[in-house]
Order: structure tokens, then C-alpha cells, then sequence
């Protein structure tokens, strides 16, 4: 019997009150309060009450509050292997309330139940995996969280990843869910794909074995409906981030396709703009450029170059992203070489726009790009480039960009940069940093003590990222000199005494 129908209406009335409090409680129970409630209120009972009220939406929301405080304390949790049965009908009820009790149970399953392999177990007599996929691509947004990180914990236990990648490929398939379902739903599915890829480098390869990146650029070539193509890159995006992402994306044709995105005129800009930073992510680590064709990646360069060679007809937000994108691919020596080479030329854009005024958001955008290109991001060892000719392309078109402006010297040029607003400021102690190995730029700044006043002035930043940043460059123009020959030119030994630790006040170091 039902241990609910036994409840007279007194006893219901008392249970649903004391249910109330112990959900309305704001911080997570203790586990003797937990057990103690349950000695009062028995789960068979609290449960029973469930499925004989369910009829009552508010009575329902408040016994699954209170049963999801409960199922949150490990004692709670190590109870949940015993009530299989009531996770997988919860799963497959039309209450959303009980729906989302039953999704949360299974992650309390994961993470408290104390035994993992009693855990996994659950899920396989009860076969709640298929369960919780039809619950991410018909359930509510709410819903759909929580399944997306129930799933995520299943895949980070060793054996939990045999039950979303059978080893012997039988059981549910994503790639066939998603042939049958709705275009939110498919997005859905990319979401957890992207949850599963970042969760290991055994998932990932799981994932890239069973073919699912191909959902991706099914996506991303049907651009017919603009929102959906900007779902499937913004979950893209977030899954380029994961450390070994390029190593699997840049195998498949994802890169030829966000370049067809970004060379698309009809696309909004805002995806194009997505698509960009999307190809930067993939290009900004050394081991990409050793897994893909250089000729795709050319072909990516031309595609932004195109962008920014037709900026006064683009929006401006996608020349800040296309900036942004040489940027990440400037952090790597191959990806800075690959930009300053001739053709296709590209970073002169990065420095034209670095040292012109024309739009504060472009030009913030360009100096930190040059910052990246220059070496700032990399190992000391690595910011100057192994290729003579790209160190000196570099070099002209600083040289061109200064002859082209008021101030026609670089000095002149980088100090402009350090006398406008904090953020430029930052962003040119930046390309400073990155600058100064060069002994070329080294002579500039060491031509104007300004720009040495600047920087070692301790009063100059009042906030912890500028202070940072000053400190950061004034140490790489004192490693700079520290090698350079100009140390021992008397003409610069005020300016050394300045620049040099041991003849620096202290405050001058401080951040």
C-alpha cells in the first residue's frame, strides 16, 4: 500500500509544513538533521505523497524542494541506489517539478552517493541515460542544465564513459537523436558534446571516434537560419577553448567551413564576428599549425584580411573581433610569422590601426593584437621570432606606420600611446613589453626619456592591472637593456639608472 494513503489529513498537513521549513532553510542541512527528519518523515512516506498529490502543483514544488535538500547531504545520497525505480519515473513524468527532482537526484547520485560503481550501477538497471537525453531535448532550459551536468559527471568517472560511447557502438546514439529532433534540440545535443569534449582527452577522443563533430559543421553549412547557425558557433566557441580542441577540430573541415562563415556577405556580422574568434582560438597554439594545411589557414587569413581591407562598409564590432582573432593567432611564433609574411601581409592592418586614432574600440583592440604578435604572451626565449625576414617586415611597418603619422619617429609614436587614457596605457605598456627585445625599438624608447619616465613612475597606475602592466614592461625594457650593448653607452647611463634594479627606488617595482 501507498504509505501516503495511510495519512490521515492532520498527518499530511504536519509532514507538508515540516517539509516547507526544512526546504526553506538557506544553507545545506547537516547530516544528523538530515537523518533525523527522515526518521520523522520516512522517504517511502515523502515520496508516496509525490505520487498521491500530484494533482497539487504547490504541494508538489514543495515536498520536491524539501526532497532535494534531502538527497543533497550524503546520507541523502547514499539512499538514492535504493530508489532507482522513483529516479526513472520521475525522468519520465510529465511533472515538472518531480522531472527536475529526479535530474538532481541523479547528480547528488554522482557526487555523494559515496560509491561510485553502486552509483553507476543505477543508472544501468534503470537505464536512466536515455532517459536524461530525452529529458535535455524536450525538457525546459532549467531541465536541460541540470541534465547537461548530470551527464558531464557520468563522463568524468572512467566507467560512466562506457555508457554515453558503448564500446561496442550498440545503444543510444547523439548523432541519430539528433537527426530527430528539433533545431533547439540538435543545439542542445552540441552543448553536451561541448560539456563532454572539455571533460577529458578520453571523452574527447570518444566523441571525435563516433563522429559527432561532424554535428558541428552540419550546423554551421546550413546557414539559412542565422540564429541557429550563432547557437552552433557560440557552443563551438566555448568548446575551442578546451586545451586539446585543435588537435581534434583543425582534423576535420570545421576550419574550411568557418571560413566560408566568415567570407559569407550575407551572413550578420555578428556570426562572422563569432566565426573569427572561433579560427583564433583553434590557431593559438603551436601544435595547430603542425595538424593543418597551410593553405587553409591562408585562406582564413585572406577571408579576415578581406574584413578589414573594407572596413568603412563593416560593422565595427567585427573589426574589433577580426583584430582580436590576429591577436590569438599572433601568440604563437609560427602564427606571428605566418601574419607578417608576404603575402598575405595581414598584420600591417594590426599595426595601422594600433598607432590611428580613428575609433577607440579598433584601436584598443589592434594594440593588444600587436602586443600578441610581438611576443608578449610567449616565453622569453620565443618572443623574438626565428624568421629574419618576419622580424623585419615587423620592423617597416612600425617604421611606415610612424613616417605616416604627426610624429614620424616610433619613440615619438609609442609615447603618444603612453600619454593617452588608462586603457590605452595599458594596452601600449603591452606592446612595449613585447617590443623592446627588438634592439631597434630599444634605441627608440631610450631616444626619448619620456617614455623611461613613464614607466618606472610608480604614482603613474591606480589600478592593479595597470600597476601590472608598468611594472611587467619596465622589467622587460631592464632585460633588454641588461643584454644590449647600449648598456655601457654613456649618453644613457641617467636613463640606465632609472630603468635598472639596482639603482631603482623600490617603489618602482612595487604593483
Amino acid at each position: 500500500m501507498d504509505p501516503a494513503a495511510e495519512m490521515d489529513t492532520g498527518e499530511l498537513d504536519a509532514l507538508l509544513r515540516a517539509a516547507a521549513d526544512f526546504a526553506s532553510y538557506p544553507g545545506t542541512h547537516g547530516e544528523d538533521t538530515v537523518r533525523q527528519f527522515l526518521e520523522q518523515f520516512p522517504l517511502p512516506k515523502l515520496l508516496g505523497v509525490l505520487q498521491s498529490q500530484a494533482d497539487l502543483p504547490e504541494t508538489v514544488e514543495t515536498v520536491a524542494a524539501c526532497l532535494d535538500k534531502v538527497f543533497s547531504s550524503r546520507y541523502g545520497a547514499s539512499l538514492l541506489p535504493s530508489y532507482g525505480e522513483f529516479i526513472q519515473a520521475g525522468l519520465l513524468t510529465n511533472s515538472n517539478s518531480i522531472k527536475q527532482l529526479a535530474c538532481k537526484a541523479v547528480v547528488h547520485l554522482l557526487d555523494k552517493a559515496g560509491d561510485i560503481a553502486v552509483a553507476v550501477d543505477t543508472f544501468v538497471q534503470h537505464n536512466l541515460y536515455p532517459l536524461l537525453i530525452n529529458c535535455l531535448v524536450e525538457g525546459d532550459e532549467e531541465i536541460s542544465a541540470i541534465v547537461l551536468d548530470a551527464i558531464k559527471r557520468l563522463a568524468e568517472i572512467p566507467t560512466g564513459t562506457d555508457i554515453i560511447f558503448p564500446p561496442d557502438g550498440q545503444g543510444l546514439q547523439l548523432n541519430k537523436v539528433a537527426a530527430q529532433s528539433s533545431s533547439m534540440a540538435r543545439i542542445r545535443i552540441l552543448s553536451l558534446i561541448a560539456k563532454l569534449f572539455g571533460a577529458s582527452s578520453c571523452t574527447a577522443t570518444a566523441i571525435r571516434d563516433s563522429n559527432l563533430l561532424s554535428l558541428f559543421e552540419d550546423e554551421i553549412k546550413d546557414r539559412k537560419d542565422m540564429l541557429k547557425t550563432l547557437s552552433a558557433l557560440e557552443v563551438l566557441y566555448e568548446l575551442a577553448e578546451h586545451p586539446h580542441s585543435n588537435m581534434f577540430l583543425l582534423k576535420t573541415s570545421l576550419l574550411q567551413h568557418i571560413t566560408d562563415v566568415i567570407n559569407d556577405p550575407s551572413a550578420d556580422s555578428i556570426v562572422r564576428s563569432r566565426a573569427s574568434l572561433i579560427s583564433g582560438r583553434l590557431l593559438s597554439s603551436a601544435d595547430a599549425f603542425m595538424t593543418i594545411e597551410k593553405s587553409c589557414v591562408t585562406n582564413l587569413l585572406l577571408a579576415i584580411d578581406k574584413i578589414l581591407r573594407t572596413e568603412e562598409s563593416q560593422n565595427t564590432d567585427e573589426i574589433e573581433s577580426a583584430l582580436e582573432t590576429l591577436g590569438l593567432i599572433g601568440t604563437t611564433t609560427q602564427g606571428a610569422c605566418l601574419l607578417l609574411s608576404d603575402p598575405p601581409n595581414i598584420a600591417r592592418h594590426v599595426v595601422e590601426m594600433s598607432f590611428d586614432r580613428q575609433g577607440r574600440g579598433k584601436h584598443l583592440a589592434a594594440l593588444h593584437a600587436l602586443g600578441s604578435i610581438c611576443g608578449v604572451d610567449r616565453q622569453e626565449d620565443q618572443m623574438k621570432l626565428d624568421d629574419p625576414q618576419a622580424e623585419e617586415f615587423l620592423k617597416r611597418l612600425v617604421y611606415s606606420a610612424a613616417s605616416n603619422s604627426p610624429k614620424l619617429t616610433p619613440s615619438a609614436l609609442l609615447l603618444s600611446i603612453l600619454q593617452q587614457d588608462p586603457d590605452v596605457r595599458i594596452a601600449g605598456y603591452r606592446v612595449l613589453s613585447g617590443l623592446v627585445v627588438r634592439e631597434w625599438c630599444l634605441r627608440e624608447v631610450c631616444s626619448k626619456p619620456e617614455i623611461i619616465g613613464i614607466v618606472t613612475d610608480p604614482k603613474m597606475e591606480t589600478t592593479k592591472l595597470g600597476m601590472e602592466a608598468r611594472y611587467a614592461c619596465c622589467v622587460a625594457i631592464n632585460k633588454a637593456l641588461s643584454s644590449s650593448h647600449l648598456l655601457h653607452e654613456p649618453s644613457l647611463s641617467e636613463l640606465i639608472g632609472k630603468v635598472c634594479p639596482r639603482f631603482l627606488h623600490p617603489l618602482v617595482l612595487v604593483v
